[in-house]
């Protein structure tokens, strides 16, 4: 009898595996409570998620809002959802990676449903220092990309890149100032210029 080869869904003692055809997920529940934790525990495995995000989520895949709220609820009393936690790394996450400044960083947090108070208290980790410290290495960085471009141009591009980022004008202007006279170059009249 010539050698046949097990298929991978096949057991040892033959016959599929039950568990092959659910690819390490199970079925959809059909409780509507139970398919809401299913569905806020599967979203909350790769990354935190807000309570709003959870809530959309549930909304999208119409479960009832009593439902919902409950489920929402209990996740909350568990720590399982905490948009406070939630807001405080995402701050010191962005800033960090991405060198987002407060106001970036509030205005992607009200995108995410997180509360206003909780905003307020989670860009307050970052200080005025923190936040002038990181526009300068930004600054410092891209400089040197910009190097042989005519001085308003260079100007213009750091500036550009440091407003997307969520700084003011004034701080933009100043950090740019001074990273321009530490090359030599002419910043006089940049104030009018800039803005």
């Amino acid at each position: 009898m010539p050698y046949a080869k097990r298929r991978r869904t096949d057991r040892p003692g033959g016959g599929p595996d039950p568990d092959s055809s659910r690819a390490g997920q199970e079925p959809p529940p059909q409780d509507p409570a139970e398919r809401a934790r299913a569905i806020c525990l599967r979203l909350l495995t790769g990354t935190p998620r807000t309570r709003k995000q959870l809530a959309d989520a549930l909304e999208k895949r119409e479960i009832p809002d009593d439902v919902a709220e409950e489920v929402l609820s209990r996740f909350e009393d568990v720590g399982l959802i905490d948009d406070a936690a939630f807001a405080g790394a995402w701050v010191e996450s962005r800033h960090h990676g991405r060198g987002l400044a407060r106001r970036a960083l509030a205005r992607e947090l009200r995108t995410k449903g997180v509360d206003a108070t909780l905003i307020d208290e989670a860009v307050g980790q970052l200080d005025s220092e923190r936040e002038e410290a990181t526009a300068r290495e930004l600054v410092a960085r891209k400089l040197r990309s910009t190097r042989g471009l005519e001085r308003d141009k260079r100007l213009r591009r750091l500036a550009g890149m440091l407003a997307r980022k969520g700084y003011g004008e004034g701080m933009a202007l100043r950090v740019v100032k001074q990273a321009l006279e530490e090359e030599g170059e002419d910043t006089e009249g940049l104030d009018e210029e800039l803005y």
